[in-house]
């Protein structure tokens, strides 16, 4: 059975850091493309980061470029997402996702939620 499973969010105060796990069963995800997004409240679900089977890594929003990164653990069939000095912006429900050619939908995780508030 197909899963991903998301963890490693909470409560963190301004400034704190927080890493995020996504870890993969029924499939290899070394082989897949692995996305990291978020949805903050009622907006749309935005793509953040993406790490490519070959290991090349992509961050997308500008918000986020030096402060987040994703990390993939081949061993572990887990892809992380290390996030510091996070703002009260960065409050939002957070997924992965996992994507190939072919696949006429990704794989989803149901997401981890990240709240910053002092």
């Amino acid at each position: 059975q197909v899963q991903l499973v998301e963890s490693g969010g909470g409560l963190v105060r301004p400034g704190g850091h927080l890493r995020l796990s996504c870890a993969a069963s029924g499939f290899v995800a070394s082989g897949y493309t692995m996305n990291w997004h978020r949805q903050i409240l009622e907006k749309e679900r935005e793509l953040i980061a993406r790490i490519f089977p070959f290991g090349g890594t992509v961050v997308y929003p500008d918000s986020v470029k030096d402060r987040f990164l994703i990390s993939r653990d081949n061993a572990k069939n887990t892809v992380y997402l290390e996030m510091s000095s996070l703002q009260s912006e960065d409050t939002a429900m957070y997924s992965c996702s996992a994507e190939r050619a072919g696949m006429l939908d990704p794989y989803w995780g149901r997401g981890t939620q990240v709240t910053v508030s002092s």
